[in-house]
């Protein structure tokens, strides 16, 4: 197929080109992987400023989204990729192998740097989903910290960079400038940019921008950054939010309160006990969808209201391909029962074939995760409605998962949203929170048009 770019991205295709560090922090859908690769076929071919490429991605992008890009377009047919997933061997044997970009998951990143004994001779760098090393103690910063001298050419791609606060900026900025810009220690940035939020005497448990910080923060960055929302560079479909309320019986209702209030909660098949908040959280939110996890890790079902919704939206849908997105093993365990049981076809999406036959739509209903689905790939072919059965706390993953489908190269006029909400329970407060009208203002942390 032949690549026609839009002025937006010839904009971020040249900016790679002239800028050795960047941050290009594109709206989901505005086709961030064509235009990296689209610069990198430049600095290869064209530039000899590329010799050896390394793109480290969530697995599922890694291994189908990459290598399909660059058999979409022709202008990349002179590209060749070896993609690094698989089995010890199979990875050894795809970086030893002759190409110009290697792909690689991030889960597979350390392995690559600190044990499997390959040399790390790459000098361009791609991270693709840069917020996936926001955190500056996991292993996986850590060892790309330790060959970044090596490498020439960093460029960070993410639609989200700091959905759950600034602080996520430092690490991720460190990465792609060694720290030149916030500086080379979190403490140093957290006491520049930051005061003390919530806190138990001399325990903090979180911060929030000192005055003036994030203008700061945004100055400190601009010159290897840009910042680009769908909505203002392509014709995107409507996006329509739906709420599909769903009301717990008096008994069910009581056991929710109980296990609220108390903490614990006597069911016949065993006792559910939390043992702090966060626990808490959970435990509620897998009442609120309609089955929890006992302390012998059984599951116990405690109402199907939300299973009657959906079975509701896929007949109501009449044939119409719906994604399901869930939270819990025992959401998919109960969904794929379900389904079964009223004859419906469907498929988990966790596979380069299931993809594909979503996306020629072969399958009624698709069943994803959001924290295995959630970035890169390309689902709008497929359909144009979601519902979900159960939310997530990350906005972030709410998102990206959203983006699916709602995304360029969407043919429907409309991309539906649906939430399906027990009444009364902690999943209303979730789908407050994560209502479209707040999600621009919540999503888009840093803004830097070109």
């Amino acid at each position: 197929m032949q690549y026609n770019p839009h002025e937006y991205q010839k904009y971020a295709i040249n900016y790679i080109e002239s800028h050795p560090v960047s941050a290009v922090l594109l709206d989901m859908g505005l086709g961030k992987t064509s235009i990296a690769l689209t610069a990198i076929n430049d600095l290869l071919f064209d530039y000899f400023e590329a010799h050896k490429v390394l793109v480290v991605a969530p697995l599922r992008v890694a291994r189908d989204t990459w290598p399909a890009e660059i058999e979409k377009w022709d202008h990349l047919s002179d590209l060749i990729v070896s993609v690094a997933v698989g089995s010890v061997v199979e990875r050894v044997q795809a970086l030893k192998a002759a190409a110009d970009i290697y792909v690689i998951n991030r889960e597979n990143l350390c392995w690559l740097i600190d044990e499997s004994g390959i040399l790390f001779d790459f000098d361009t760098v791609i991270i693709d989903e840069l917020s996936s090393f926001k955190n500056h103690q996991a292993k996986r910063f850590k060892s790309l910290m330790k060959v970044r001298p090596k490498v020439k050419r960093m460029i960070g791609l993410t639609g989200t960079p700091s959905s759950n606060g600034l602080m996520d900026l430092w690490a991720e900025f460190k990465l792609l400038d060694m720290g030149a810009r916030l500086g080379r220690f979190i403490t140093a940035f957290r006491s520049n940019y930051f005061m003390p939020d919530k806190r138990n005497g001399q325990i903090i448990y979180s911060y929030k921008p000192l005055p003036g910080a994030e203008q700061c923060i945004y100055q400190k960055i601009s010159d290897i950054t840009i910042s680009m929302k769908s909505t203002d560079y392509l014709k995107m479909p409507e996006l329509i939010s739906s709420e599909h309320t769903v009301m717990l019986s008096e008994k069910e209702a009581k056991r929710y309160d109980e296990l609220a209030r108390d903490l614990v909660l006597e069911l016949p098949g065993g006792e559910v006990t939390a043992a702090n908040a966060a626990a808490l959280s959970n435990k509620l939110c897998q009442m609120a969808n309609g089955a929890i996890y006992n302390d012998s890790g059984e599951t116990q079902v405690i109402h199907n209201q939300k299973m009657d919704a959906l079975e509701d939206i896929i007949e109501a849908a009449a044939g119409k391909p719906i994604l399901v997105a869930y939270w819990y093993k025992h959401d998919y365990e109960r969904i794929v029962e379900k389904l079964e049981s009223i004859k419906v076809s469907f498929s988990k999406l966790d596979t380069a074939e299931s993809i594909r036959r979503w996306n020629n739509k072969e399958i009624p209903v698709g069943l994803i995760h959001p924290a295995s689905a959630g970035h890169g790939l390309n689902l709008q072919a497929g359909g144009s409605c979601i519902v979900w059965f159960g939310l997530t706390w990350s906005l972030e993953l709410y998102q990206q998962t959203n983006a699916r489908l709602w995304r360029q190269g969407q043919t429907a006029e409309t991309v539906v949203v649906q939430h399906i909400v027990t009444k009364g329970t902690i999943m209303s407060v979730l789908n407050l929170i994560w209502t479209p009208a707040l999600i621009p203002l919540l999503q888009w942390g840093i803004l830097f048009s070109p």
